[in-house]
């Protein structure tokens, strides 16, 4: 075989080897299951989530300051039946909204919806010390604005 015909073979090679990357699946954030809290400035926040199944996953927080509910959320990360997957989220007093996942590692998922108000990507990202990191990132009144999340584990009662 000469030197063009090995190249050939290879190139055929590593594109197949590209084809087979995995698609991720809603049982890739099984490390997102159970219970996260955290609290700070007379605030506390938790956020809770069943283990993947059935191509859905769901969860809720509620963050409480001096007694009363502030804030509480519905969430979903759901497969739909062509592979994508979608965040979905039904904050208080506000409508829900869809973020396709855009980026997905062994610990981390990227979630973008590019014609939301705010934000328009969630990040979750589970860190080396067991911690959780939540960040919400986009343009809001013309500047870009990221907000970080850093939960711990918490027991889900």
């Amino acid at each position: 075989m000469n030197f063009y015909g090995l190249f050939a073979v290879c190139l055929v090679l590593q594109g197949g080897l590209f084809a087979q990357e995995k698609q991720p699946t809603i049982g890739d954030f099984a490390w997102l299951a159970g219970g996260w809290e955290r609290s700070g400035n007379g605030r506390e926040t938790v956020e809770q989530w069943m283990k993947p199944a059935g191509q859905l996953m769901l969860g809720m927080s509620r963050t409480v300051a001096n007694g009363k509910t502030r804030e509480f959320e519905f969430l979903q990360i759901r497969q739909q039946e062509n592979g994508d997957i979608f965040y979905i989220a039904l904050p208080s007093e506000q409508k829900e909204t869809w973020f396709k996942l855009v980026k997905m590692g062994e610990k981390e998922a990227v979630f973008e919806n590019p014609q939301h108000d705010f934000p328009q990507r969630i990040i979750y990202r589970l860190e080396n010390d067991g911690s959780l990191r939540a960040r919400i990132e986009g343009m809001s009144k013309g500047q870009l604005k990221g907000i970080d999340f850093p939960m711990k584990r918490a027991k889900c009662e």
